[in-house]
């Protein structure tokens, strides 16, 4: 899959080809659906396929300071868009000059005499243009002057299993609804809508300590990227996978239990998100790492003694084991 940054990397001789444009966020599975259907079309008319998305968020950029929290980085949407069979990942920096490009102009410019667009799939929500002002319906009266055709999806809605609903509800799949569910700590429903479990990633930082000199329990603290989507303040059980150092591989997946919060019984202030790794002895310092989460174990408590707290922990370990090994 090529990846873009701006249309000035179309390279030269590009032909027609079919697009899908959004942030898609999360590629949960509304926008698989959209995505798979954007590359059937481009099979069916043998030209490649481009997905167009933007960074910043666009919120960002006409109401700063009102970036939503960010379900995947930009690295981990290529990855996800690339399996479902995208050709090209392209990358529109959203400026506010952007946002300004009326409607038409951002059609022809961008859509028509850059990439060239035979089709262009998206779903029946999409607006673009100045103020939003685009819509399904002018997109497809522009096809019929520019020459290329539209194809609207509908939403896609399905059953979403909750970690307190044994049956099941039926949610229409948005990120706005995961980032609600991470945000509750909700990991078993977001993982339910986005179609695998939700990754957290990070860089292997310093801590206080506290874990491996006080209390037995040696804890990988991560640094996480701006607006990323942390889930509510409790216990994890989740997956520990760390790229190795000096390499883009990946090291082997692991099982950790997982704190986020303020660690209230040292009377902590900063939010911090923390994996002790099962049964490995590593310094996993300086290293990029994802975690995958599984299932909330309990919420953020404060205890009266260390003691308390240690023997707290180790039910903490036993439950994480044996929820991974059931999910492993």
């Amino acid at each position: 899959m090529q990846r873009w940054r701006g249309l000035e990397q179309i390279p030269g001789g590009w032909g027609r080809c079919v697009v899908t444009i959004g942030v898609f966020d999360g590629v949960h599975r509304g926008h698989q659906q959209l995505i798979t259907h954007a590359v059937q079309q481009a099979h069916r008319r043998n030209v490649p396929c481009v997905l167009m998305t933007f960074d910043p968020h666009p919120s960002e950029v006409v109401r700063p300071g009102s970036h939503p929290a960010q379900l995947t980085t930009l690295r981990r949407r290529a990855e996800l868009v690339e399996q479902l069979g995208v050709d090209v990942f392209c990358v529109l920096p959203f400026t506010r000059e952007v946002s300004r490009i009326p409607a038409e102009e951002f059609v022809h410019a961008m859509l028509v005499e850059r990439l060239h667009a035979a089709e262009i799939v998206v779903g029946e929500n999409f607006t673009f243009g100045h103020k939003a002002a685009g819509n399904i319906e002018l997109l497809a009266k522009l096809g019929e002057r520019f020459g290329f055709e539209v194809e609207s999806d509908a939403l896609v809605s399905g059953p979403v299993q909750r970690s307190d609903d044994a049956d099941g509800t039926s949610v229409t799949f948005s990120s706005t609804y995961i980032r609600s569910c991470i945000d509750a700590g909700d990991v078993v429903a977001a993982a339910s809508a986005l179609g695998r479990n939700h990754r957290l990633e990070g860089i292997v930082v310093r801590g206080a300590g506290r874990g491996g000199k006080e209390l037995g329990f040696p804890t990988a603290n991560l640094s996480t990227p701006p607006h990323a989507a942390i889930p509510a303040d409790g216990v994890y059980a989740a997956w520990f996978t760390h790229r190795r150092r000096g390499s883009k591989e990946q090291g082997k997946t692991l099982s950790a239990a997982v704190s986020v919060g303020s660690n209230p019984t040292f009377s902590g202030t900063e939010r911090t998100v923390e994996a002790y790794v099962l049964d490995v002895d590593a310094d996993f310092y300086g290293e990029h790492v994802d975690l995958d989460f599984v299932q909330r174990l309990r919420s953020m408590e404060r205890y009266d003694t260390v003691d308390a707290l240690i023997d707290q922990m180790h039910l903490d370990v036993a439950e994480t084991r044996r929820i991974l090994e059931a999910n492993g």
